[in-house]
């Protein structure tokens, strides 16, 4: 059978979820696909559980752990089918996901599909997000777009040309890895598409990697950075790539309330000023903060005011 689509999934310690996770690939209406399991050094139960599995669409793989960017890199590499999708081991598929990305891709010939999708929290809570909607187009065509859909690689299919061609890897010694990567697969995309359904399942955990607030909080200034120096050649994008500076940069200065240490986050609130300061020096313009409360506004544009309600809101 030939298979159409590789789904590269990144597994460490996932017993809890893992189950969920695979059954909703091997659940898939659309057959043709290439299941690729890597096991990244995982500790508790998740390798036994894998070693369950029989279906011969799984191409399973057991690394020492290396981090989530090696281990994504590593299974672009095992990809052979004409289109790669990402899902991780916590998170789940609607039944027709890959069918109606697969579809959508083929019909229009897209180098890249996003789809609307679940938040799910531990409470229970479920909570559709919809991406915002836009006709086939690219990025310097729709420069906003760096900034309207979310830069993670889970709710979307991309032509395995496209990635390997190009070169588009994921960072491999950075949290927030994922955000290049799809910053630059939708640069290098020659057309881009949109499906209006919820398909994706993404699980939110009060204490998993994406929530918790450490020291490597530091690396999403290095992440933007990176990002900038990208694009620093291409005017098109340099307004929307400002305002998503702005917006990411004062997103993580009010996340420090959750900070494990308040050193730190104080730390991190001076140099990520430090940063918007240098790199886009007219960031207290309010063409930054047009949907935000008059509230948020204030506090969101001043160091001291953001320290000062970071104190106060402390949850450590």
């Amino acid at each position: 059978m030939k298979n159409d689509v590789s789904i590269i999934v990144p597994i460490y310690n996932a017993e809890k979820y893992l189950k969920k996770c695979v059954d909703s690939l091997l659940n898939q209406t659309k057959k043709e696909l290439e299941i690729i399991l890597i096991n990244d050094g995982s500790t508790d139960n998740t390798l036994k559980i894998l070693k369950e599995y029989k279906d011969k669409r799984i191409k399973f793989f057991s690394n020492k752990n290396q981090g989530i960017g090696k281990t994504r890199n590593f299974g672009i590499s095992k990809a052979t089918s004409k289109y790669i999708m990402f899902c991780d081991s916590d998170d789940y598929y609607e039944p027709n996901m890959c069918e109606l990305m697969f579809n959508e891709a083929e019909k229009k010939d897209l180098d890249i599909v996003i789809c609307d999708f679940y938040k799910e929290y531990d409470s229970g809570e479920v909570e559709p997000f919809k991406v915002a909607s836009f006709d086939t187009t690219t990025l310097k065509e729709t420069p906003s777009l760096i900034r309207t859909i979310n830069l993670a690689p889970w709710n979307k299919i991309y032509k395995s040309e496209l990635i390997k061609e190009n070169n588009i890897m994921f960072e491999e010694k950075l949290k927030y890895e994922d955000t290049p990567f799809v910053a630059k697969a939708l640069d290098y995309a020659k057309k881009i598409g949109k499906i209006d359904k919820c398909l994706n399942h993404y699980i939110i955990h009060e204490q998993s990697e994406t929530t918790i607030r450490d020291r490597r909080c530091f690396d999403i200034i290095k992440i933007v950075d990176i990002l900038r120096n990208y694009f620093k050649d291409k005017d098109y994008i340099k307004e929307d790539l400002d305002k998503w500076t702005v917006r990411t940069i004062t997103n993580y200065t009010i996340q420090q309330r959750d900070q494990i240490d308040k050193k730190v986050g104080e730390e991190f609130i001076e140099e990520a000023f430090s940063y918007l300061k240098r790199e886009v020096p007219d960031y207290k313009s309010g063409k930054y903060y047009k949907d935000r409360s008059l509230i948020k506004k204030v506090i969101e544009r001043s160091e001291l005011l953001t320290k000062i309600y970071v104190f106060l809101s402390n949850r450590t």
